[in-house]
């Protein structure tokens, strides 16, 4: 794909809130700008797990990549898979051929971390795409259909038990969604099996749930769940799961054929990268302009990057306000050099944290304000629906809250397509 105007190519690799933001703040700039993504389609990944749990079509929290830039000049977008970086010529090798670049952006997210376990990789479930999220939802349906004709009591306990690994914001919101099912779901739509029956644990390596927040949110977080019925084990890790049982490194064991697995992730990248810019979590590390180190013209930011700097030895968490915060930053940045001027580092201004449990169960760290319950719940709830893409998006998931609140049900519990375990490996190794 050859370049059409004399002015200098930005490709950004990835379609996630840090593409997009510096892809737009690089509207009307002297750029060519080219976002390549295997999807033609921007995920907003916070609210995954509630289409995993059938509370939201896929639909609505995705929108149509080539319809946010319409208007917008020096902006194209190519539908393709980048396999490798050619750093010695300036040019990607992708699925639809190769791409040349003069800057190169790399905001390509991360995915599920197994810590390289590839018996749970292939037994346990990430949840990291929309594919991903859609399987998910059709385990968990396809396992009560099993569960309502299965004789086996040993089967039926393996079916309906939920174990979720990871006790972080998407660890808890899926194990709220999960609880809420049990205790308000599963009896009007599945009246012949007992509610008693499924069981939702969560596995978490540190002493509490919601770590990564304050001491306040975590209590506040764990108590909720434990009174919505979920079984927590802390400080504890999964050693095995071979499809029906999982063993946890206490020695306890549980039978399920679901685990949903929120433990971690790690950042995904093509070849091409010296190796020695890897650091923890296969992430990029990069110089505080977000340029990766030993690379004159190639940038990463958001989840794949670590700005590693004496304050944050680890680089910055893996959310989505540091990746919009550094796309617009890093647009300011790319035309600075483009005209010679001086670049500015990037800082990171963290705005809070929050998660939800459950209907009026929130937890959020909003400076040093300490919030729980249900003005913590309605904050994210404004939060959440009006950083969708699309009037129509943003409508539809308020309006779908709104009906769900009073009434539990949607309109999403759709087996659409069948899961099977070697569906689940193909839309891995594509997504």
């Amino acid at each position: 794909m050859a370049t059409n105007t004399q002015k200098p190519r930005v490709v950004i690799v990835g379609g996630g809130f840090g593409g997009l933001e510096l892809a737009k703040k690089l509207k009307d700039k002297p750029v060519e700008v080219l976002m390549l993504d295997r999807h033609n389609y921007h995920t907003f990944q916070p609210l995954l797990y509630q289409v995993a749990t059938g509370a939201l079509e896929a639909e609505t929290i995705a929108f149509p990549l080539r319809r946010i830039f319409q208007n917008q000049k020096n902006f194209a977008f190519s539908l393709t898979e980048v396999l490798k970086i050619n750093t010695e010529k300036n040019t990607l090798d992708t699925t639809i051929g190769e791409i040349p670049y003069d800057y190169l952006v790399l905001a390509t997210g991360a995915d599920t971390n197994f810590f390289g376990n590839k018996q749970l990789e292939h037994f346990s479930m990430g949840m990291k795409s929309v594919p991903e999220a859609m399987n998910i939802r059709s385990m968990i349906l396809q396992s009560f259909e099993a569960a309502l004709t299965e004789k086996d009591a040993l089967e039926k306990e393996e079916l309906m038990t939920f174990v979720v690994v990871g006790g972080g914001p998407t660890g808890v919101e899926l194990a709220g969604a999960l609880a809420e099912f049990r205790n308000h779901i599963l009896e009007k739509d599945y009246p012949k099996l007992d509610d008693c029956d499924m069981r939702v644990f969560v596995v978490e390596g540190k002493s509490s749930v919601l770590g990564v927040m304050s001491e306040k949110a975590s209590a506040k977080a764990q108590k909720y769940l434990q009174e919505m019925g979920v079984v927590i084990y802390n400080d504890v890790h999964v050693q095995s799961f071979d499809g029906e049982l999982l063993t946890i490194d206490d020695g306890r064991v549980l039978r399920t054929r679901n685990v949903l697995w929120a433990a971690g992730v790690v950042g995904q990248f093509p070849e091409g990268i010296n190796p020695e810019n890897i650091v923890k979590g296969r992430r990029i590390q990069t110089d505080e302009i977000n340029k990766v180190k030993g690379y004159n013209n190639i940038f990463a930011i958001g989840d794949v990057a670590a700005v590693v700097t004496t304050d944050r030895p680890n680089g910055h968490p893996g959310v989505a306000q540091v990746a919009l915060q550094q796309g617009k930053h890093l647009a300011k940045n790319l035309v600075a050099i483009i005209e010679g001027k001086e670049t500015i580092p990037f800082r990171y201004n963290d705005q809070g944290s929050m998660a939800t449990v459950g209907r009026n169960k929130a937890v959020a760290d909003i400076g040093k304000l300490r919030l729980a319950g249900f003005f913590a719940w309605l904050i994210w709830c404004f939060v959440h629906v009006f950083s969708l893409l699309g009037n129509q998006n943003k409508i539809t998931v308020f309006l779908t809250w709104v009906g769900r609140y009073f009434t539990y049900n949607s309109p999403s519990r759709l087996i659409i397509r069948p899961f099977s375990r070697e569906s689940m490996t193909e839309n891995t190794a594509a997504k």
